[in-house]
């Protein structure tokens, strides 16, 4: 794995004068892949439960963790408004959640956009979304999931334990996420 530090409008953070570097080689279109059980991407092992996060949402509204969520099955999207398959992949992602709403899944997008503004541009493109918007302009959920590609999705089951992890994105990945969840949401 790559380790790549971005300016600070893009990923990273800095520490001490200088740019954090993160495990993270970039946004994909092409290539995009699946891991498998007991196979580590980035810091998450596939079969193992994923690390509980913060997920701060917009604005300060409907903010929550990875544990509050336990129960139901999540999608957990890392993205940025400046990544171009995540501007595909969202809106596949939306209508993902608008299927599976009442079946105990839930669809979080988290941004690491630095600025909440760009975010808000994206967002602004589609009248009413189904799944949920969280911003993490620090980047602690991506320094502790280190997503080898933008964007990088996380399917967790009910126990909170990673069960399949998508990076990079192409159309015909939103299928087989979907096929995912619902066998998980049973």
């Amino acid at each position: 794995m790559t380790q790549v530090g971005f300016s600070r409008r893009h990923f990273g953070k800095t520490v001490g004068g200088g740019l954090l570097a993160l495990p993270f080689v970039g946004c994909a279109t092409g290539g995009a892949g699946v891991g498998t059980t007991g196979q580590a991407v980035g810091a998450v092992v596939v079969g193992q439960p994923i690390p509980d996060l913060k997920l701060a949402g917009v604005g300060g509204r409907g903010s929550t963790s990875l544990v509050a969520l336990r129960g139901q099955v999540v999608l957990l999207d890392v993205w940025a408004s400046w990544c171009e398959p995540c501007k595909v992949e969202l809106p596949m992602l939306d209508d993902i959640a608008r299927r599976l709403s009442g079946k105990n899944v839930v669809v979080a997008a988290v941004s690491i956009d630095q600025e909440v503004e760009n975010m808000r541009l994206f967002v602004a493109t589609r009248k009413k979304w189904a799944l949920r918007f969280f911003h993490d302009p620090a980047g602690a959920v991506a320094e502790r999931l280190a997503p080898p590609k933008m964007p990088t999705s996380y399917v967790i089951d009910q126990q909170g334990v990673v069960r399949m992890v998508n990076t990079g994105f192409e159309r015909s990945d939103a299928k087989r996420i979907e096929q995912r969840l619902v066998t998980l949401a049973g």
